[in-house]
């Protein structure tokens, strides 16, 4: 197979960005991405062989300048490091629960075993969500702001706590938005716990 090329590949995101959010993943067929592209249907399978895979691919894409505010938000330097965690909470849960990002995990996990799906979603957020965190929480370890322990851990602990009160009604396709209020107290009673669990004694 040749490589493709960059300049195509981003060819295809864009086409497949118009058509998902002109008519949505459940309408979007493969043939009016290539219609879009130009070239065959053939070649556009051979790189995205699942109209689910491409869509992640798009998803990821589209969210990068919003996970790179996200991330921002992680000011090493802090001296409230609960107040940064709740600031970091509420804007991943503000994308997290967001009408399209919520399609996207629901199918997430429907597909995850389907052409590296669950992989690619893993690596290409969850696993980069974690080094995030862990190296924001190691770094306030260092400066006795909490006690040490794996940051690691810790990273995922309090992914965990974020979701707790969401993430069921998420999988069950009972919530299709959460409020800011809503949030806002959510990410407050999860930051709560973990600060309960990790704050320097």
């Amino acid at each position: 197979m040749k490589k493709l090329s960059e300049t195509k590949r981003q060819a295809i995101l864009d086409a497949a960005t118009q058509v998902f959010r002109e008519v949505g993943f459940e309408r979007a067929s493969m043939s009016e991405i290539c219609a879009r592209v130009g070239g065959s249907k053939a070649t556009l399978y051979n790189y995205y062989p699942s109209k689910a895979k491409l869509f992640f691919e798009v998803m990821l894409r589209n969210t990068e300048s919003d996970l790179d505010a996200i991330y921002s938000t992680l000011e090493p330097a802090t001296k409230d490091v609960a107040a940064t965690l709740r600031r970091y909470g509420e804007k991943v849960l503000d994308l997290a629960y967001s009408p399209e990002i919520l399609a996207a995990r629901r199918l997430s996990y429907a597909e995850a075993g389907r052409f590296d799906i669950g992989r690619m979603v893993y690596e290409g957020a969850c696993v980069r969500a974690e080094d995030r965190v862990s190296a924001f929480l190691a770094e306030a370890m260092r400066r006795g702001l909490l006690r040490k322990t794996d940051p690691r851990v810790a990273a995922n602990h309090l992914m965990a706590l974020l979701e707790a009160e969401l993430l069921q009604r998420l999988l069950y396709h009972l919530v299709d938005a959460v409020d800011a209020k809503t949030i806002r107290g959510i990410v407050r009673r999860a930051i709560e716990v973990f600060m309960g669990g990790y704050a320097a004694r």
